[in-house]
Parts: C-alpha cells; sequence; structure tokens
C-alpha cells in the first residue's frame, strides 16, 4: 500500500483507545444478559455473539493476522462464514464463564498487541475478511463489530453501547470503506454523518485519509441518520431503503455514493454494502425510488 493509510496513519494512540473502549462496553452489556437467550441473528443466541468474538485455542484471529501482516499480507481472505459456523459449533456447549473468559483474552491480546508488537506493524497490510488492509485498521475493526453486536445485545437486555463506542464503529466503518476504494482505485469520499458528529474518508486511489467532522451533514456525499441507525443500515440489520423512505436516513449527493458501489463487487461482504447497494438500486429505475424521494436529501 502506498501513499495515505487511514486510521493506520493515525496511531496506536487514538485507535487503541477507541478499541479498548469498545471492549469495556462491550463486557459490561454481556454482564446483564442471558447468554442462552436467541438473538435477533438467525440461529444464534447470545451465546453464538458472544463465543464468535473470542479467542479460543482453535480461533487465535488476531495472532493469525498478526503473522499475516509479519509475512507481507500474502494468502487468501478468510471465510468468515465457514469460520463462524466452525467455532460456534465447537463451543456450543462452553460455559457462561467460558465465554466471558474468551471474550476477555479477546481483549488482552489486543493490548499485548499495542503495547508490545513493533509500531511498524501498524501499517503493514494482512489478510483480512475483505482483503489486505494495514494491521491497526484491522484491529480498530474490532470496534465495528462490537458496536454492531453491542447493539445485537440491547434487545436481550444490555444496556445500550455507549455514544463513543458508536462513534468508534462508524470510525472504522470509513476507514475500511476508504481503504477498499482506494484499492479499487477510486477517487471519491464520504460522510458518516450523525447529530454528535461522524466521520468522513476521501480516497484518491492511491491512499486514503479518514477525520472526524461535525454534527450534522456539513456538505458533500454523505448518509446521515442517527449513529445507531447507521451501523444498523450498514451491517443489515436495518433496511436501508425502508430507513430512507421513512426519512429515518438520508443520503445526500446520491451520486457520489453510486461512484463508491463498485467497491461491493470488489468485496461482497463488506461492512457497509446495504448502504453502497442503496444508491445503485435507488437511482437503478426510471421512476423508481428516487423519483419518490427528490427533495428529500
Amino acid at each position: 500500500m502506498v501513499g495515505t493509510r487511514g486510521m493506520a496513519d493515525a496511531g496506536r494512540g487514538e485507535v487503541g483507545g477507541m478499541v479498548l473502549g469498545a471492549w469495556d462496553a462491550f463486557l459490561e452489556q454481556t454482564a446483564a444478559v442471558d447468554l442462552d437467550r436467541p438473538s435477533r441473528l438467525p440461529g444464534w443466541r447470545a451465546h453464538e455473539i458472544c463465543v464468535h468474538l473470542g479467542c479460543w485455542e482453535d480461533h487465535t484471529a488476531l495472532a493469525d493476522l498478526i503473522a499475516s501482516a509479519r509475512a507481507g499480507g500474502t494468502g487468501t481472505p478468510p471465510d468468515v462464514d465457514a469460520t463462524n459456523a466452525r467455532v460456534t459449533t465447537a463451543h456450543r456447549g462452553a460455559s457462561r464463564d467460558e465465554v466471558l473468559a474468551a471474550l476477555r483474552r479477546n481483549r488482552a491480546a489486543t493490548v499485548r498487541y499495542l503495547a508490545d508488537e513493533p509500531v511498524e506493524l501498524d501499517t503493514a497490510p494482512t489478510v483480512a475478511v475483505v482483503g489486505r488492509l494495514p494491521l491497526l485498521s484491522v484491529v480498530l475493526g474490532q470496534a465495528y463489530e462490537l458496536a454492531v453486536h453491542g447493539l445485537d445485545l440491547v434487545p436481550l437486555g444490555a444496556p445500550p453501547p455507549p455514544a463513543p463506542v458508536l462513534q468508534a464503529g462508524l470510525a472504522a466503518l470509513a476507514d475500511v470503506t476508504g481503504a477498499l476504494a482506494a484499492s479499487t482505485g477510486i477517487t471519491g469520499g464520504a460522510t458518516l454523518a450523525t447529530p454528535d458528529g461522524g466521520w468522513a474518508f476521501a480516497s484518491d486511489g492511491a491512499g486514503w485519509t479518514v477525520h472526524r467532522v461535525a454534527p450534522g451533514h456539513g456538505g458533500g456525499t454523505a448518509v446521515e441518520a442517527q449513529a445507531d441507525l447507521l451501523l444498523e443500515a450498514a451491517s443489515g440489520r436495518v433496511n436501508p431503503v425502508a430507513a430512507l423512505a421513512r426519512r429515518r436516513l438520508r443520503v445526500h449527493e446520491l451520486g457520489g455514493l453510486l461512484a463508491l458501489a463498485p467497491i461491493v463487487q470488489a468485496a461482497p461482504g463488506i461492512p457497509g454494502g446495504p448502504i453502497l447497494q442503496l444508491a445503485a438500486r435507488t437511482l437503478g429505475g426510471a421512476g423508481g425510488l428516487l423519483g419518490r424521494l427528490r427533495g428529500r436529501r
């Protein structure tokens, strides 16, 4: 990778605080939840949500990412569905204490990385689920996953993820989208805007930048909503088309978002894919959704 590298350039001081804060909030949430309760994810209890986020003898995701970065980021992206199925099946009978201990091990592994590994690894490419990304960007990706799964636990009695965790999740979402735009050769960008502020990314095809933005929509291409709704739409928990029609979510300068849609073809399972697909569907038919929403951006 060349040029700017998004949140990896921001360094461990900023990224580490965001990720560890997300871990602490998620661990507090799990303390309030019966892990045997079914979640809104088909076939998954809270137990499975927590198991796949944990560190086990047969599932050491961060160690594998570090090894990939040390090897130059070679190899094939893992099949996330197959990995999740294997891990959740293998530990289906784990006790509550064992599951929570696995979560704490994964947080501890992140602490060790931030404290002990050479800083040069932060910007080294590693093979992640969506492709080759700087290692520190993948570490930040934990914040997105913890924020989204934290929202999954709310209907089961957990307290909502704190606002800083939601913002950390949006930072990770902006970062990975910018990285994939750069790797696809796209010049463009967008803002994830919320009433509490948000994050913007810009790619010139050689690199990408990510930065915090003020509350509301400050102009340019943007997707605007409450932070939790943005994360739920990005992860497919909420249908972004329905949210747009109900004015819970707004898209500004839709053409700019459409320019980013090829990222979905390059990495079909990316976080934010449903929002990028929204642009293609919205512009996809004469007299379609766009015709009904003119003037509502």
